[in-house]
């Protein structure tokens, strides 16, 4: 019994003293035995983003292939990636430490989204030699799909674009490759993890459940952005899973994940990339660009667009011009514009109307006036609905130093912009989770987009390798801006696969906005006057005075005589646009008391006018008087309601009707605005208030009379003795 005892003694003390080796926890491998290792055959831009993640988390990277050819197919038009398992094969041959960790992965659309401690650790954890990320999908074979082992939870199926393991396994495991650079890797390394004896001998699993590698194809919706502390992760909502790497193979929001992960954008330090490889345009020679302007359809505000890009910051002596010009209505515009400043550029070439050359073709021409000009650097593409405030904004675009960048515009009111950001599963439109807060600016920075339109910049070098095909713009299925979009973001070839060319869009500044030209009428003199309603913003800049908005903030309206009240209204083109309409018109009354025209029929005070419903401008009038002297007269005249009954524009000459006899306005008041110059226009003129014995003898142009009608101010039309005088009228009841 005692001997029982002893011995049973001893062995709890041995188990105490020397626990079994299966309980002993193993310790974390070191980041130095980490390596990973990628095939860049060209330095796309995917690639120097996948570089900048691995740089920003410590990662050690050996590229494999540069400046080789590739011949490893597309991945479109058929499998491949063979060589990219050649290449690998021929590097792990050369390495001979034993316990060496390496990550295969792919670059040109691969983002780390945390470190190799984290890494290491969860590689670890599968208590495997070799570790594939896994996939939803099976690829490229449907056939093998019974053979895949099952699991009991996660995704079941292989992806070979990323795969971390020890050398000898990864060894062992492309030892048998003896395949063409164009076979498929997917293929190869998926018939190995079918079959049983191999997986086992080589000691493959699959993370299934993305704890290591997150694959989007097929998996869109399982993904998020993880914002926390001052960093931005991926998370899998599927699985609770917070990947290590992101991969987005086939067509994913990779690029949308790009914007944030290895914290590119922050919401506690906002754009952390923003300022990297600036190209600062101070003290240095000017790059020679060739700005494409294209007019497409009858658009508003033309003759405005040419100022705009008249007052561009940028030496004209560096500029280039490209005009295309398919409406003829415009052709006045682009005359007048390169009458007066052909000269300042360094070169101009227009295509017009006459020419019969298509949008498509005309788009293809304008890339290669720049591709075929030594000295162009780069291709400035602005459709003339483009509105650039903005007049830094193409050297800032340029000094932002991407091969592709758009100004991000707007439509007032809207939250329509000039990008998408997102496309929905055929190509089209889908709204991205940021989209609203870049377009309201609550985040700020350079965002990759999938689709730009009517204003980019792209690099001459890029034109001339990566975008060097002759058609950009045409498809069977997709309009040219979508056609073009599509082929920027697939065009770069000689690579592991077609990755594209970025496209990058910035609100880091406010560039302007885009008009709107669905319903622009071209049946007036000056179509832009009709523009209140559809483009109200670029109506006010064109004819709404520019201390307009001084009335009410610094109190600028001035009392001449008592209860008249002055005040700018109209810019100087209003006026002369309103005056040139109505001459063309040409219909002025008679100035005799018989007016069918107003109701009753019967004008006691008649003028020499032209009513605004004549040349159908009521509906317009209206407004702009709701709009811009509504407020006024019930800051002047509290208490009334504004309600315009007659509005007209009157003519005096000194052989047809020089003035106008005393009289009461048929209104409670009136608004009467000087539409040209006394002392240029015409000689004489004014009003005198008879009661009040006061004249304004000198009438401002684009400036409003406000005055009581009816009962107080009796008033008269003073002589004009030269020239021609015009004043616009409307009468005002409560």
């Amino acid at each position: 019994m005692k001997t029982e005892t002893l011995t049973l003694l001893l062995g709890l003390l041995g188990l105490t003293a020397f626990p079994p080796l299966r309980c002993e926890p193993k310790g974390s491998i070191p980041e130095g035995k980490l390596l990973v290792l990628t095939v860049a055959t060209k330095e796309t831009d995917g690639f120097k983003r996948f570089m900048r993640s691995a740089r920003h988390f410590n990662y050690t990277v050996k590229v494999l292939g540069r400046g080789e050819k590739w011949n490893g197919g597309d991945y479109i038009s058929a499998p491949g990636g063979g060589q990219k398992v050649r290449l690998l094969k021929s590097a792990l041959a050369d390495i001979k430490e034993e316990d060496k960790i390496i990550l295969f992965i792919e670059s040109y659309d691969v983002i780390f989204s945390s470190g190799p401690k984290e890494l290491l650790k969860k590689f670890q954890q599968t208590k495997h030699k070799v570790v594939f990320s896994a996939e939803t999908l099976i690829w490229p074979d449907r056939h093998l799909e019974d053979k895949h082992p099952h699991v009991r939870e996660g995704k079941r199926f292989l992806g070979a674009g990323g795969f971390i393991g020890y050398v000898p396994n990864l060894k062992k495991m492309v030892s048998d490759w003896s395949g063409e650079d164009n076979d498929s890797d997917q293929l190869f390394y998926t018939k190995l993890y079918i079959n049983p004896e191999k997986r086992k001998s080589i000691n493959i699993t699959l993370d299934s459940k993305c704890r290591l590698f997150q694959n989007l194809h097929g998996a869109l919706d399982e993904v998020v952005l993880k914002f926390e502390d001052g960093r931005v992760r991926a998370r899998n909502v599927l699985y609770d899973t917070l990947p290590v790497i992101v991969h987005g193979n086939g067509p994913t929001k990779i690029n949308y994940l790009g914007n944030y992960i290895s914290n590119v954008w922050t919401f506690e330090t906002g754009c952390t990339v923003c300022n990297e490889d600036m190209r600062p345009l101070s003290g240095l020679k000017y790059p020679g660009v060739v700005i494409g302007v294209f007019i497409q359809q009858p658009t508003p505000f033309v003759s405005v667009f040419f100022e705009r890009l008249l007052n561009l910051q940028y030496p004209k002596n560096r500029l280039k011009l490209f005009i295309y010009n398919q409406e003829p209505h415009h052709d006045q515009h682009i005359r007048s514009f390169l009458e007066n400043h052909e000269a300042d550029y360094q070169a101009v070439k227009l295509i017009g109307p006459d020419e019969d050359v298509d949008p498509i073709t005309s788009r293809n021409l304008g890339f290669d006036m720049c591709r075929d000009d030594i000295d162009c650097e780069y291709f400035f593409s602005v459709d003339v609905e483009v509105v650039l405030k903005n007049d830094e904004t193409l050297k800032i675009l340029i000094e932002l130093n991407k091969p592709f960048i758009a100004p991000m515009l707007t439509k007032p009111g809207r939250l329509w912009t000039n990008f998408w950001g997102a496309l929905s599963a055929d190509g089209y439109y889908a709204r991205s989770e940021d989209y609203v807060d870049i377009v309201q600016g609550r985040r700020v920075g350079i965002w990759n987009v999938p689709y730009v339109s009517q204003v980019y910049l792209v690099s001459a070098d890029v034109l001339r390798s990566e975008l060097k095909a002759d058609d950009l713009f045409h498809s069977a299925t997709l309009d040219a801006d979508m056609a073009f979009c599509s082929k920027v973001r697939d065009q770069v070839s000689g690579t592991t696969f077609k990755t594209g060319v970025f496209m990058f869009v910035t609100n880091m500044h406010t560039f302007g906005r885009v008009l709107s030209t669905e319903n622009y009428q071209m049946n007036h003199l000056h179509n832009d006057l009709w523009q209140i309603f559809e483009n109200p913003v670029d109506w006010e800049e064109r004819y709404i005075h520019e201390n307009y908005s001084k009335i009410m903030k610094d109190n600028i309206v001035e009392t001449p005589c008592p209860d008249v009240y002055w005040f700018p209204v109209f810019t100087e083109v209003a006026c002369k646009h309103l005056v040139e309409e109505m001459e063309n018109f040409g219909q002025w009354s008679g100035g005799g008391n018989v007016d069918n025209r107003i109701q009753g029929g019967y004008e006691n005070v008649p003028t020499i006018d032209i009513h605004m419903n004549q040349i159908n401008y009521e509906k317009e009038w209206h407004k702009f008087l709701l709009e811009y002297i509504a407020p006024v007269t019930e800051k002047m005249f509290p208490g009334y309601y504004t309600r315009f009954d007659l509005a007209f524009v009157v003519r005096y000459k000194p052989d047809e009707q020089p003035f106008l006899r005393p009289h009461h306005d048929a209104s409670t008041f009136t608004i009467n605005i000087a539409l040209n110059q006394v002392g240029i226009d015409y000689e004489g003129g004014g009003c005198r208030f008879l009661r009040y014995n006061c004249s304004i003898r000198a009438p401002r142009k684009g400036w409003a009379l406000m005055h009581p009608g009816r009962l107080t101010h009796y008033h008269e039309g003073l002589p004009t003795t030269a020239g021609v005088r015009y004043i616009a009228v409307s009468f005002v009841d409560p």
